[in-house]
């Protein structure tokens, strides 16, 4: 069975590589461009692991973390946290709020796939 990732970026350049770099490994992707359309794509089809921008308007990705910790239906999942912030203040607001990984942008197509290899053991 495929996992299928949830790569949520306001930016469509960026959700755009992460998303054909990931269908070039063979994982199924689902994009959002913001945290409300996370939420929304998670209710119609859950992932295995999400992708998710710090940075985003409206909702940004540690608000979108925390919501996702909050509900037992994605409490478990993996998430990767992608940030133009590279600072060690960023990152540990980032696993405080319950992230797995958290990788710097621009980041490296086979970094970011051997992350989510790692937390998905594939």
């Amino acid at each position: 069975m495929t996992s299928r990732i949830l790569v949520v970026d306001d930016s469509v350049t960026v959700r755009t590589l992460h998303t054909y770099s990931l269908r070039a490994e063979g994982f199924d992707t689902v994009e959002a461009d913001s945290g409300f359309a996370a939420l929304e794509a998670l209710l119609l089809q859950p992932c295995d692991l999400a992708v998710i921008d710090m940075n985003m308007p409206h909702m940004d990705g540690l608000t979108l973390v925390r919501r996702l910790r909050a509900d037992p239906a994605t409490r478990q999942m993996p998430i990767i946290i992608v940030s133009t912030r590279q600072e060690a203040r960023d990152q540990r607001l980032g696993f405080e709020a319950g992230v797995n990984a958290y990788m710097v942008k621009p980041t490296d197509p086979e970094e970011l796939v051997a992350q989510v290899r790692m937390l998905l053991k594939a």
